[in-house]
C-alpha cells in the first residue's frame, strides 16, 4: 500500500474517532451533566472531563527540573538547592522521583476524590494529566510499575487501590513498554497517616510492608513504585526499602500529586 494512501486512511480514522468521541460526549452530556469537581459550575468542553477552563488553570502540571528525592519542581531551571526542603529529613532507598501536579486547588481536589469519594470517573483526567508529561516515555520505558498497596480490608472498604488506578493509567497513556507487578503487600492495618506528624508517619509504616509470595524479581530490570500523593516520604520509602533489601538496585517513584 502507498506511504501516502496509508496515511490519508490513519488520518481519516482519527478524525473519526475524534468526531465519534465529542458526539459520544455530547450526548452523554444531555443525560448526565458534567459539574466541576472545584466549582460546581458546569464543566464545559475543555481538556478535562471534571474540571471547567477557569480550575483547569489552578491545576500545576510539574515539568523538570525537580528533586531528585521528591520530585518538588524547582522554581527556576537552573537553580537548584542541595537540600530541598520538602524531603531534607528523607534518606530515600530509591534514586528517583517523579510528581505530576501539586496537590492544590484543583491537583488536590482530583486526588481527594479518587482517595476517598470514588472517584473512578476522573480516570480520563488522570489520563490527561499523565499525557502532558512526555517524558515519562523515557523514565518508564521496559520498566515494571509497582502500585503501593492497601491493606486488603482498606481496600475492601474503598472499593479499588488507588495507586492501582494510576499505574494502569499511565501503562494506557504512556507510549512505553512496561507492565505492572502487585510485588508488595501491606502486612499491618496502620493508622491513616493525614493526621501525623513526620516521625509519626515513618514509624506508622516502618514494618507495614513485605514482599508478595511468589513473586519473582528480575535485578536488572528499573522497578518504579506508584502512589497518590507525596506528603513526606514514608508510605514510599518504607516500599523501597522491601525492594532494595530483596536486591533490587533500579527503583525508582512516580506519584500523582505532591502535597
Amino acid at each position: 500500500m502507498d506511504s501516502r494512501y496509508k496515511k490519508f486512511i490513519t488520518d481519516k480514522l482519527k478524525q473519526t474517532h475524534t468526531y465519534l468521541e465529542n458526539l459520544r460526549r455530547q450526548l452523554s452530556d444531555l443525560c448526565f451533566p458534567r459539574n466541576c469537581i472545584q466549582c460546581a459550575e458546569p464543566a464545559g468542553t475543555g481538556n478535562y472531563q471534571y474540571l471547567c477552563s477557569s480550575c483547569a488553570e489552578t491545576l500545576v502540571l510539574v515539568y523538570p527540573p525537580n528533586c531528585r528525592h521528591c520530585g518538588y519542581p524547582y522554581p527556576h531551571a537552573h537553580h537548584q538547592p542541595q537540600k530541598c526542603p520538602h524531603c531534607a529529613h528523607l534518606r530515600p532507598a530509591y534514586s528517583r522521583a517523579h510528581c505530576l501536579c501539586l496537590a492544590k486547588k484543583a491537583g488536590r481536589r482530583i486526588i481527594h476524590q479518587l482517595k476517598y469519594a470514588r472517584g473512578l470517573y476522573l480516570y480520563s483526567d488522570i489520563k490527561q494529566i499523565i499525557a502532558q508529561r512526555p517524558d515519562l516515555e523515557k523514565i518508564c520505558a521496559d520498566a515494571c510499575l509497582v502500585p503501593i498497596p492497601l491493606h486488603p480490608t482498606k481496600e475492601r472498604e474503598r472499593g479499588y487501590n488507588q495507586s492501582q488506578i494510576i499505574a494502569q493509567a499511565i501503562k494506557e497513556t504512556v507510549h512505553a513498554p512496561l507492565r505492572i507487578e502487585k510485588l508488595l503487600i501491606r502486612t499491618d492495618y496502620t493508622q491513616s497517616q493525614t493526621q501525623l506528624d513526620k516521625a509519626e508517619r515513618a514509624l506508622n509504616v516502618a514494618q507495614a510492608f513485605a514482599l508478595a509470595p511468589g513473586k519473582k524479581l528480575e535485578f536488572d530490570k528499573k522497578y518504579i513504585l506508584i502512589d497518590d500523593v507525596f506528603t513526606t516520604g514514608a508510605t514510599a520509602n518504607a516500599c523501597a526499602q522491601v525492594l532494595s533489601q530483596a536486591g533490587l538496585s533500579s527503583i525508582e517513584l512516580i506519584t500523582l500529586g505532591h502535597g
